[in-house]
């Protein structure tokens, strides 16, 4: 066949062609003014054909001279365009002489009158190919689209068969399409590289360094699970056939002119969705229009999707939303009728300061009507009044805030309300969730209280309703949240999310890091020895966690950790960025977080290191080897400054290393517990060093930390070493979210499985449950404030005080009874928290019981488990060593499904049988101290044993407190260790060495010693 069948030509001519039949006008680059960066003919025939009254006032001004006042609009507007950009001025048109010219017409929200359809028809878009854009050369540019005359876009198309690809055509706009030229600088907001397979898309052209991101719907379509790129094509021949078929489509381009294209404040680029981005909006939102409020959804992104910007184009899609003019039957049987709104307010659930920000600005660019946002950052009396309000269109505020306002709404009958949940699995629980739709609907529909009945009011309340959708987002659904939000498979009938963006598909077009790639296994191999003079019995279960604590956090393990820390730091992650990579080092618990913390920065010292200088961050208040500690007393400034502290670079501050410099410290490493380990976005993190059990959710977002991308950061700059976990089983944690995930649905009856369960014990009593559940809603009907809520329910505890005191007879008779009524009635209220969201029970027994329930859990008296004495256990062998360097990374296996909701959890375990101390300690060995021999012995713990044998110190330690037995034991304690000085050589010469070490290895050893020496005496 000829060239010209496969030639670029003829690409050129099918894009256009389906473009022609979709409404376009094809455009002549004859038309196109150089000078002014517009089609000139174009748009005076759009202006001639909707403004006829108001260009006949302009070209009054101008003497009736057709040519002079064309010239000087044009003029005009070339000129407000490079002021105000093409964005503003398509929307808000131009005023010239006090004339407003509009420039556009987009689409109403609703089809009412067709005076507004024949406005917007009447916008003229064109399609020009070959344009010879430049006053200075004869280049031209494969396709440009204008409206109404004003460039908006510019395309290069390649062929493969021709040996070309889309890589070539990004090559041509870095390479030959100048930035500084008019059309490029000042007119043209999008720029797309295309081919038939893959199409890339880029807002600003800026030579060698122009960014390019793909637009593709991925390897298996748009919305589920998949890779990058696209599916195989269909009947146009062309896989990329999506962006001149869809995107392109004149009402789909002009909407997104309209509400989808913005600029970001703070960088000033302007934002043009992703290919998921626009699909996810428009599915959920057209979804919303043809079935009315009451339905939920869960929209599965991944981190990299950019859900800030998918949740403000939601929102502000909602705000206005109307119902389709052809609506379904479900629809219908509703009472909704077409052209009406859908919801009358869009609430946002999140915790995140910046997505208000990003809103704010986002909606003011569409609307420009101050205050349509509003965040709710004062009390529940503010939330109240932007519910109630009118101007207020999307409300942002926290779940919290929810359970204070239930009789501070008023006026709420019939309203329907869209509510955005940001990351659904942390802000939805049961009580809250429940609160939240109280709140919603007080006054509201009929359905929530038609018997009257206060108990069945409660209970519907739980349910889902007609005048409420959720839009629910995460990156990890739970099974929970599959259920509560996910959409129901028409042949499975498993629950699936709505939308997905794969993690998969984030990492194969690389808006996110895969950090499974390098990883970096260590083990401790240790072995304990039973100091105690007796060989006590304990409960293994309680003392095997103690060892295995006492071992995690004895100095000699913290100190091996924070040198393997601190070393590979300096070697492996320091160097990386241009020097501004950044660590971080999870702990599992508050004081794990503080002892690591605090061994880093000994050896750091020790060491004489510079440029690894850490902080520690936890929660509270905790007290560590008698001190108090805070995470602002430690780090010498507050919790809220943290995040940008530890974000300074030096690299990036002129003035590092002077008097003007941002901070005199950059901080390198970031010790943590509980804390910054979900939605830290900090893309300089290169490295984690994980001293933490990781499971399920919390696995991936922990890790997560590590996949942002930055710039000058690669897939070979993340790491990940892990002193707990082993990477296979990392892996295994990672698979429901690396693809898409779902579940199976619950099965209603367990709840009744679970009430059984429940009454099944001598302990509740039906009169006194309706008793309480009567006079709990009737409170909550009458209370007029917080606090007199708050009374009413103190008020409330006497009617369970009956069912309280048969809880304690049946304790003193058949404790393992009372335990398992415990359990029973726990398992029940969560279970019922959940199940009632998902299941429209109806029911007001189960109401009834879990009003009741809930509050007789917490007068129920606590059985005091005896605690475990391990006594005196020495660290005597410990090795901290790499067992492998893996590539953990996950390969394409499909849906993942997650284990249904089956029930409570097993209840009180029977209390194990009791082994003495040393053959726990045995067992612990053979597990933890395969491998070791003499070379692995504590030096440290056998300089502890020596000074507790010494007689001297045994006498002082009797009649001394441990202030004054120092003043003996620092005499001796130097004499004692340098007589065991061929025990270790090599850390017996640090020892002397270094005076740090020395003073910080003398006073653990007195402590250590005294105490053992009075144990041993007795004496506590």
């Amino acid at each position: 066949m000829s060239a010209f069948v496969y030639g670029e030509e003829r690409f050129e001519e099918v894009i256009e062609e389906v473009l022609l039949a979709s409404g376009w006008e094809r455009g002549s680059s004859d038309d196109y003014s150089k000078d002014f960066g517009l089609d000139t003919a174009e748009l005076f025939a759009f202006i001639g054909a909707t403004q006829r009254d108001n260009w006949s006032r302009l070209l009054a001004y101008h003497g009736n001279n057709l040519d002079e006042a064309q010239r000087h609009f044009a003029q005009h507007l070339a000129k407000q365009i490079d002021e105000r950009g093409p964005l503003d001025v398509l929307r808000r048109g131009v005023k010239d002489k006090g004339v407003l010219i509009r420039l556009a017409y987009f689409k109403p929200a609703h089809a009412i009158t067709d005076d507004a359809l024949r406005l917007y028809r009447a916008n003229r878009l064109t399609v020009t190919r070959q344009l010879a854009y430049s006053t200075s050369n004869n280049k031209t540019l494969d396709l440009v689209l204008f409206v109404n005359g004003i460039p908006l876009a510019t395309a290069e198309l390649k062929n493969p068969l021709t040996a070309q690809t889309v890589e070539d055509a990004k090559e041509q706009y870095r390479k030959t399409r100048d930035p500084k030229e008019l059309l490029f600088a000042r007119r043209t907001l999008v720029h797309f590289a295309v081919d038939p397979d893959l199409v890339f898309v880029t807002t600003k052209l800026a030579g060698d360094k122009t960014r390019f991101l793909p637009f593709n719907t991925g390897s298996e379509g748009p919305g589920v699970s998949g890779g990058a790129g696209n599916p195989p094509a269909g009947a146009s021949g062309y896989r990329s056939s999506y962006l001149w078929e869809q995107i392109w489509h004149p009402d789909t381009w002009l909407d997104l002119v309209r509400r989808f294209l913005h600029t970001d404040k703070e960088s000033r680029s302007l934002i043009f969705p992703r290919y998921h981005q626009w699909h996810a909006v428009t599915q959920l939102t057209d979804h919303a229009a043809r079935n009315g409020s009451g339905q939920n959804y869960l929209v599965m992104h991944s981190a990299g999707s950019g859900k800030s910007n998918t949740i403000a184009w939601l929102a502000h899609r909602l705000s206005s939303l109307h119902t389709a003019p052809t609506l379904g039957q479900d629809a219908l049987t509703k009472g909704l009728r077409p052209n009406e709104p859908v919801f009358d307010k869009v609430i946002i659930i999140t915790d995140r300061v910046v997505l208000d920000r990003q809103l704010q600005d986002t909606v003011f660019q569409f609307e420009h009507v101050p205050g349509v946002v509003q965040r709710i950052d004062k009390d529940s009396a503010q939330l109240a009044a932007a519910l109630q309000g009118e101007t207020a269109k999307v409300v942002i505020t926290t779940m919290q805030k929810f359970p204070y306002i239930l009789d501070k709404v008023q006026g709420l009958k019939g309203k329907r309300f869209a509510v955005i949940v940001d990351e659904a699995h942390s802000s939805q629980s049961g009580d809250s969730a429940a609160a939240l739709k109280k709140v919603l609907l007080k006054f509201g529909s009929d359905d929530v209280d038609e018997s009257g009945d206060l108990l069945t009011a409660s209970a519907l309340a739980r349910g889902r309703h007609e005048t409420l959708s959720y839009f629910a987002f995460t990156a990890t659904p739970k099974p929970k949240t599959l259920e509560l939000f996910g959409t129901l498979h028409p042949v499975t009938g498993n629950p699936q999310p709505f939308h997905t963006y794969s993690m998969r598909q984030a990492i194969d077009e690389g808006f996110i890091l895969d950090v499974l790639r390098n990883y970096l296994t260590y083990k401790a191999y240790w072995k304990l020895a039973n100091a105690n003079p007796d060989d006590p019995e304990v409960d293994p279960k309680k003392a095997g966690a103690q060892l295995a604590r006492f071992a995690s956090l004895h100095p000699t393990m913290q100190a091996q950790k924070a040198e393997i820390t601190v070393e590979h730091f300096r070697k492996h992650t320091a160097p990386r960025l241009g020097g501004r990579a950044k660590a971080m080092v999870v702990t599992g618990s508050r004081e794990a977080a503080v002892r690591l913390h605090t061994a880093i920065k000994k050896y750091v010292e020790m060491q004489g290191y510079v440029g690894c200088d850490s902080l520690v961050a936890f929660s509270g208040d905790l007290e560590v080897d008698g001190v108090e500690h805070t995470e602002a007393r430690i780090n010498g400034f507050s919790e809220g400054e943290l995040p940008e502290r530890f974000a300074y670079t030096a690299a990036d501050d002129k003035y590092a290393g002077t008097p003007k410099a941002k901070q005199d410290t950059e901080y390198k490493i970031l010790v943590v517990a509980e804390k910054y380990q979900t939605g830290f976005d900090q893309p300089l993190l290169t490295t984690m060093y994980v001293d933490k059990l990781l499971k399920s959710v919390a696995a991936v977002q922990t890790l997560s930390r590590l996949n942002r991308t930055h710039p000058l950061k690669a897939q070979g700059d993340v790491f990940v070493l892990d002193f707990v976990n082993e990477a296979g089983d990392i892996a295994e944690q990672f698979k429901p979210y690396f693809e898409t995930a779902a579940t199976t649905p619950t099965d209603p009856n367990l709840l009744y499985t679970a009430q059984n369960a429940v009454t099944g014990y001598p302990v509740l009593v039906d009169s006194e449950m309706q008793a309480y559940a009567e006079a709990l809603l009737a409170a909550e009907q009458k209370a007029t404030s917080d606090t007199a809520l708050q009374r009413a329910h103190a008020s409330l505890y006497r009617f369970t005080e009956p069912a309280v005191q048969r809880f304690k007879a049946l304790a003193e008779e058949h404790q393992e009874a009372a335990d398992g009524f415990r359990s029973a009635l726990r398992d029940y209220t969560r279970m019922y928290a959940f199940l009632s969201q998902i299941v429209p029970y109806q029911d007001p027994d189960l109401e009834r019981l879990y009003l009741y329930g809930r509050a007789l859990l917490n007068r129920l008296p606590r059985r005091q488990d005896p605690s475990v004495d391990i006594g005196e256990v020495q660290l005597t062998h410990l090795r901290v060593s790499k067992t492998g360097e893996h590539d953990a990374s996950l390969s394409p296996e499909g849906e993942q499904m997650l284990p249904g909701f089956v029930g409570g959890g097993a209840g009180r375990q029977h209390d194990l049988e009791k082994v003495v101390l040393s053959e726990l300690i045995d067992a612990f060995n053979d597990k933890f101290g395969i491998g070791l021999g003499e070379s692995d012995k504590v030096w440290v713990e056998q300089q502890i044993v020596a000074l507790a044998e010494d007689g001297t110190l045994e006498a002082a330690a009797m009649v001394n407190d441990e202030s004054n037995f120092g003043v003996v034991c620092d005499k001796r304690i130097e004499d004692v260790i340098l007589s065991r000085h061929d025990d270790n050589g090599k850390l017996m010469q640090r020892y002397l060495d270094d005076d740090n070490l020395r003073s910080q290895l003398n006073q653990f050893a007195r402590r250590q010693a005294y105490q053992m020496i009075r144990r041993r005496k007795g004496i506590a």
